[in-house]
């Protein structure tokens, strides 16, 4: 049975699935996947990035629950570089929505051609490319440093850990499967391109209120 309120498993949860939809290599890779070698060899890498997923959960979060245990202090510093690197978040993905709108208004985005080799992959070559992008990603770093100051490591259970990271799996693995789905048409392909600026703005507005709240909420700074 967990020990913490499922509030925090929500909040950690709803942020890293906004961050796992948005545009970012993991992302690209399996609309790629999708478009150039099928729907099975996407759906391998939808699993390689629950996997990787799972993995960062698993070495940043007891990692840092050491840190905290040795230096209570840390909790607010990593509460500041949270913040900062929602901020940050924020700005990438307000900026890249300026760019969309104005290419948009050009007429049409073209969709997003395969990568080179994509034809003929199978599910577990997609798969060990996911995780090979998942676990050189610098975007995942970030995501988990956040995360690591959204949750509370110190006050955590094995049984929360665990908890923690199997749904962050599943939910990653899940999004993926969408795309994977969802892009193994052209058309779909398409769709989502002239649709990255909007979600875009959303994802950036999104980013720099919870950087606020996250501040807000925080007992050292209010």
């Amino acid at each position: 049975m967990i020990t913490l309120p499922i509030t925090h498993f929500v909040a950690a949860w709803a942020f890293l699935a906004m961050n796992v939809a948005t545009p970012g290599p993991n992302v690209l890779n399996t609309i790629a996947t999708a478009i150039g070698s099928g729907r099975r060899a996407a759906l391998g890498a939808a699993l390689g990035t629950g996997l990787g997923v799972a993995l960062w959960c698993l070495g940043m979060v007891l990692g840092v629950a050491a840190v905290l245990a040795a230096f209570p202090i840390a909790r607010g510093v990593m509460t500041l570089i949270a913040a900062g690197l929602l901020l940050w978040f924020a700005s990438r993905y307000l900026r890249k929505a300026r760019v969309g709108f104005r290419l948009r208004a050009h007429g049409p985005l073209p969709a997003p051609t395969p990568l080179d080799g994509a034809a003929g992959r199978r599910a577990r070559d997609g798969l060990l490319r996911a995780v090979s992008i998942l676990l050189a990603n610098p975007k995942a770093l970030t995501t988990w440093l956040t995360l690591t100051a959204l949750f509370p490591i110190a006050r955590a259970a094995p049984q929360d850990i665990a908890l923690l990271c199997l749904g962050s799996c599943v939910i990653s693995a899940s999004i993926h499967t969408v795309y994977a789905v969802a892009f193994s048409s052209r058309a779909a392909a398409r769709a989502y391109v002239n649709a990255a600026p909007a979600i875009n703005l959303g994802v950036g507005l999104f980013f720099a209120g919870f950087a606020l709240t996250l501040v807000a909420w925080h007992p050292g700074f209010g």
